[in-house]
């Protein structure tokens, strides 16, 4: 069978991987880090006999996730599969610092209560009316449109502006405009209407299907629960693995990709490659000639990037605050977090060093551009010390203001995301995330290019997922191998999902193709008209 190299061992890589030697292709993968799993893998936090474990930040599962869930039911691990270690959730803890808290449910409805309760974040009682109207307005029109209005009109419009969040109420500012931040990679005044929108609305039919869990996470940290499950089952299906082994370039000949040049030197040949790096990495790949040959690669250096890392607290006591996830509603760096250890079954904590520690609170931060409230500074001008003493200082503040429940006595260490690292002026990011933003849809490439034996697998891939996340990358990884299969001859295609959406939506859906094909907008197009002219008269008034 033909020789494949796959160069990036994280999601994207070590998907194409699986999908590749299960139909017996000849697989070698290159990792630069010493460790598989890119983004997702789970690191050594402490310098103990058995240290705990840190990672780049929690990861999480929710129910509109196809892809990896299916990669999962096909890794063995013990006398079941990877899937056997996903745990559902049941609540979010929503904490502020001037108002009360409040905890929605998320796990799936199953009573007319319920339903009610699930719908609560468009419906809740503190949004004025007109702008739960307008919302619903807003997530037809979205619901109601065309693939290709999606793709040519709604990706060149910002889903602040869709919502037009400037004209609203400032609960429904805190509410909508910044919901789709608090769990994944989107920013709501850069995203497209058509991506933080459709995510949006996955979000909430997610919890609406009774068939599929809400949202899942891991009983253990990623590496131990997933990603060395996957590498045992991969070396064991003749998979040759390599970490530690960077790649630097590739060399042409007529077109085609001759060599891939390793950091050392070592010349390596295929009969194809996989490019499976992530988005900041990817553009060193892309020479001169190879942007000749497919000009789409050079695109990939125009996508946007954004910070979201993690920091876990090692603590004296298990502090679970809910059963699931925590958002804070006032935290100038739009954090996020879970305490793991209530869900890791598995994962002996106890035996493993520092001795005191009981629990681990993970936290997530995806603003780093706004002043902190100790340190008075964004996290990019902090120190790598600051930035851990800032985001503890934010959490304890949402947390502590209905009694104590963290100290600073509970903690014992911390390990901040390494890929941020310090500088003389704050900090850099060594792994940033990519970030979907207006009109970014036509820069991005398809998995099969125009290079007879290059296929790309990573999240900045166009998918149907279309978010930075570790479903975007598995999907990916499968378009990588359908690519290859398709030029070999393979009939037996790895399986790709469109996202669900509710049926009662597509003869609105037929309807809007045939408008859009002979040019006329969608008929709630007119209200925002309307709306966006009155608001630059009034501007200028």
């Amino acid at each position: 069978m033909p020789e494949i190299a796959i160069v990036g061992g994280g999601i994207g890589g070590l998907s194409a991987a699986h999908e590749l030697v299960d139909r017996g292709f000849d697989v070698t993968v290159f990792e630069a880090n010493d460790r598989f799993g890119g983004k997702a893998r789970s690191m050594e936090a402490t310098a103990h006999r058995k240290p705990l474990h840190g990672e780049h930040g929690f990861r999480f599962f929710p129910a509109f996730y196809r892809h990896v869930f299916e990669t999962m039911e096909r890794i063995p691990d013990g006398e079941g599969t990877v899937a056997d270690n996903l745990v559902e959730t049941e609540q979010t803890l929503i904490a502020a610092v001037d108002g009360p808290e409040r905890v929605a449910t998320s796990a799936t409805p199953d009573s007319i209560q319920g339903w009610l309760e699930a719908a609560r974040p468009a419906f809740a009682e503190d949004l004025p009316r007109r702008d739960v109207a307008f919302l619903l307005e807003r997530m037809l029109y979205l619901l109601t449109s065309c693939e290709d209005r999606r793709a040519e009109e709604l990706d060149e419009v910002s889903w602040w502006e869709f919502i037009d969040a400037d004209n609203r109420s400032q609960e429904f500012r805190d509410r909508l405009g910044y919901a789709v931040q608090s769990l994944v990679a989107l920013r709501p005044q850069l995203g497209s209407a058509r991506t933080v929108g459709t995510i949006y609305a996955q979000l909430l039919f997610g919890q609406m299907n009774p068939d599929r869990p809400t949202e899942q996470i891991l009983n253990g940290p990623t590496s131990e629960a997933w990603i060395d499950p996957w590498v045992e089952y991969l070396d064991a299906s003749g998979v040759d693995l390599h970490l530690g082994r960077p790649a630097q370039s590739f060399e042409l000949d007529g077109g085609r990709i001759d060599n891939l040049v390793l950091a050392d030197g070592e010349r390596v040949n295929a009969d194809a490659f996989v490019l499976a790096v992530p988005v900041e990495v990817a553009p060193s790949f892309v020479s001169p000639e190879l942007a000749e040959t497919a000009p789409e690669l050079a695109d990939i250096a125009r996508l946007d990037t954004a910070w979201m890392n993690g920091i876990q607290y090692y603590l004296t006591e298990d502090v679970q605050l809910s059963r699931g996830h925590q958002v804070y509603a006032d935290a100038p760096w739009a954090l996020t977090s879970i305490s793991q250890v209530q869900f890791w079954s598995d994962y002996d904590i106890e035996g493993r060093g520092p001795e005191a520690v009981e629990g681990v609170l993970s936290v997530i931060a995806s603003d780093w551009d706004t002043p902190g409230i100790r340190h008075d500074k964004p996290a990019r001008e902090c120190t790598r010390e600051e930035i851990a003493t800032e985001i503890w200082a934010q959490v304890k503040t949402h947390l502590n203001t209905e009694g104590t429940r963290l100290t600073d006595d509970m903690l014992v260490d911390y390990f901040l995301d390494p890929a941020i690292i310090e500088t003389d002026d704050g900090v850099e990011n060594t792994s940033p995330l990519l970030i979907n933003t207006v009109g970014s849809l036509k820069h991005r490439p398809s998995a099969d290019v125009r290079v007879d034996n290059l296929v790309l697998a990573s999240d900045y891939v166009q998918t149907n997922s279309d978010l930075a996340s570790m479903e975007s990358a598995n999907e990916a990884g499968r378009r990588a191998a359908n690519a290859l299969f398709e030029r070999y001859g393979v009939s037996d295609r790895a399986q790709v999902w469109d996202l669900e959406e509710p049926a009662i939506f597509e003869p609105f859906k037929r309807q809007d193709r045939l408008r859009y094909r002979l040019g006329l907008p969608h008929p709630a197009e007119v209200t925002q008209s309307l709306r966006s002219v009155s608001s630059r008269l009034l501007g200028s008034a």
